[in-house]
């Protein structure tokens, strides 16, 4: 199992030495990746740093894959079924406010999700795979653009997992502590869908409304009105989020708005609530400009779908994780994650299982993910890099039999 001695700590014998300088290695990775962070379809750096390390490893791979994706294969000592690794690579736009010593070179940009973490998780995983071939071929797939959620579905387009027999990932998570691992079958994130809500109403003078249509009177009825399609639409007993992001409207404060625009984003698990928050979102926006004798304009974008694992992959999963980190330290999720994650791609297409990887010191009081403070215990590094490859070595001997 994993030891989880303090981070740059040094000890002189045997494995616990190895281990140690594992995992600084490992760190000194991320830290590489945190000061220079890159957003969605914008990695091209992050990528040649992947592409340096895989080449110093001896490892085969191909860059520029839906963008500055990278996918790299291990070869196995037979060629059997494949199973592929998959970590995220971009950051987030977002100043970074941790004060770390390695914090963020670039303005308003920083890895605020893990992203870096993950990365360097699967770099791990390639070094354990190299010094100790697995039973069959491991495929390791640096993924851009996650979260614009554009970059599995163009990985998939450019035949990343063409041939691949099962897939596995995971995600850093401060709600959880530092050594632990939680392995859930079944729906573990939401899909994501997002609106954008025009409304053309009659530009006026402030003190003359009644010669104008006032835009910002219709829009937060609307916002109103919406919050009330889960609470009276929805059965309690499915979980489902419903969130104006953004009003824009106006432009003075003695000028009536003339136009108006709500965005917003909408999750679910279940595939007929998705539909009717949809066709709802719709149907509302319709209703307003009516009411209020005003233009609006609705469009809905579909998102990821959900992250569903497979129960036989999530019982390999779990396996992988009680051999790194023991059966007390395996975790199961409560609810489900109501944010998205377009990891939920590749499942639809191959079978897999989507777990998180505790990254909470004890004692501390952590900063969620998508925040300016957001950081993590970087012993997880070494946690998540040896089950990537222990599930790799599992799946691999299960799909062979």
């Amino acid at each position: 199992m994993v030891s989880l001695e303090p981070p740059g700590s040094h000890r002189n014998s045997g494995n616990a030495g190895a281990e140690t300088g594992f995992l600084d290695r490992l760190i000194s990775l991320r830290r590489e990746l945190h000061r220079h962070p890159e957003l969605s379809e914008q990695e091209e750096r992050t990528a040649g740093l992947i592409c340096s390390f895989l080449e110093d490893l001896g490892i085969s791979h191909r860059a520029g894959v839906g963008g500055y994706g990278v996918v790299a294969q291990v070869d196995g000592r037979n060629s059997g079924p494949v199973v592929a690794l998959r970590a995220d690579i971009d950051a987030l736009p977002i100043g970074e406010e941790t004060g770390l010593p390695f914090a963020s070179a670039t303005d308003d940009v920083m890895h605020a999700c893990g992203h870096d973490g993950h990365t360097a998780m699967l770099m791990g995983a390639a070094i354990l795979l190299r010094e100790r071939p697995p039973p069959n071929p491991v495929r390791l797939l640096f993924q851009p653009a996650e979260e614009r959620g554009t970059g599995a579905r163009r990985m998939i387009a450019e035949e990343a997992i063409e041939g691949v027999s099962a897939i596995f990932g995971g995600h850093l998570d401060v709600n959880h502590p530092v050594g632990a691992l939680v392995v859930t079958e079944g729906v573990v994130n939401s899909a994501s869908d997002y609106f954008t809500i025009y409304i053309k109403g009659k530009m006026g003078h402030g003190a003359r409304p009644h010669e104008a249509v006032d835009a910002v009177v219709v829009g937060s009825s609307l916002v109103s009105a919406l919050q009330t399609v889960v609470s009276r639409e929805v059965n309690p007993a499915d979980p489902a989020v419903l969130t104006v992001g953004s009003f824009n409207a106006g432009s003075a404060e003695n000028v009536i708005a003339g136009s108006a625009i709500l965005t917003g984003t909408i999750r679910t698990l279940d595939p007929e609530v998705r539909r009717h928050l949809c066709d709802s979102v719709v149907r509302m926006a319709t209703a307003a400009g009516r009411l209020y004798g005003c233009g609006v304009d609705t469009e809905v974008r579909e998102g990821n779908p959900p992250v569903i694992n497979a129960p036989a992959m999530t019982e390999l999963a779990r396996r992988a994780a009680v051999e790194v980190v023991g059966r007390t330290n395996v975790l199961r999720m409560r609810t489900p994650n109501m944010g998205s994650e377009d990891f939920g791609r590749y499942l639809e297409r191959i079978p897999g299982c989507y777990i998180r990887y505790g990254g909470l010191t004890a004692g501390s009081d952590p900063s969620p993910a998508h925040s300016s403070r957001f950081d993590f215990d970087e012993r997880a590094l070494a946690v998540g890099a040896r089950w990537l490859d222990t599930v790799a070595r599992l799946a691999a001997q299960e799909l062979a039999r």
